[in-house]
């Protein structure tokens, strides 16, 4: 039977259509594979931050997830926004259940705005029973400042970081360098039972236009790892999307804040797999 690659996002939804679902479900499609999704929170979001959130009731989570996995041949997931310690629960219990091939777990807590969007109770379930099951989880340098308890400030800190969070039982660790004040953006991964870390740099581009470059990176690496890519080039592949992303959207304004990246610079067709 021919299908095609089928990734699941589970996220918090962005009414402004910047980042979360929206940015995950743009991204897989711009790249050519399959999105389906199910969502954690609904937020009331433009540009300029976040107004409301409301969880979505958790059972409602679960049917959600239960009637994409057990239907759909799900390659990989990529998981965001968690507000909620049961949401948490949930999600680890659903991947327990099918087994997915590949599990990215994008930490979520900070909006690009400075909103708060998880509170610490759902952080440290998402450290003692969402990490262990991914392949890979990629916190930005705040978020990783908060699941490790000190500040990450410097490429050399995010490598040691890095490293320290694959002690969380995650089989890889990406540090987003993006907030740095280098004239680079360095993200630095760590592959538990490696010695050599990976570091990814490219050169910095002036724009507001970043709001959702997070979850468009981590939903571009679920895809690659469902295309068969090892998580090195996943990664080193997500970036390039992400940067060229950037780039052709840096100078467009679309409202009064953070504007969004362009994800559809260079779609591509759905590939078509056995």
């Amino acid at each position: 039977m021919r299908t095609y690659p089928i990734i699941l996002t589970i996220a918090g939804s962005d009414s402004g259509g910047c980042a979360g679902i929206q940015a995950d479900i743009k991204t897989i499609s711009a790249l050519g594979a399959f999105a389906t999704s199910a969502i954690t929170a609904v937020t009331a979001q433009n540009t300029m931050g976040v107004t409301a959130i409301h969880t979505v009731p958790f059972d409602m989570l679960e049917a959600q997830i239960d009637a994409v996995m057990s239907d759909f041949k799900v390659k990989a997931v990529k998981i965001g926004m968690i507000n909620h310690p049961k949401i948490a629960s949930v999600i680890t219990q659903a991947i327990l259940k099918y087994k997915p091939p590949y599990v990215v777990v994008d930490p979520v807590m900070v909006a690009t705005s400075g909103d708060m969007l998880t509170h610490h109770h759902a952080i440290e379930k998402m450290k003692k029973e969402l990490f262990p099951l991914a392949n890979i989880i990629t916190p930005n340098l705040q978020e990783a400042s908060i699941l490790l308890g000190y500040t990450i400030d410097n490429v050399d800190k995010m490598a040691s970081a890095a490293k320290k969070l694959t002690t969380l039982k995650c089989k890889s660790a990406l540090i987003k360098g993006g907030h740095l004040s280098d004239s680079d953006m360095t993200d630095v991964l760590w592959i538990a039972g490696e010695e050599n870390v990976h570091i990814f740099s490219s050169k910095r581009i002036e724009t507001n236009n970043l709001h959702g470059t997070g979850c468009s990176l981590s939903s571009a690496i679920a895809t690659f790892l469902a295309f068969g890519e090892t998580v090195p080039e996943a990664v080193r592949l997500a970036k390039e999307y992400v940067t060229s992303a950037i780039e052709a959207g840096k100078d467009i304004n679309i409202g009064n804040g953070n504007g969004a990246v362009n994800h559809f610079f260079s779609p591509k067709k759905l590939k078509i797999i056995n």
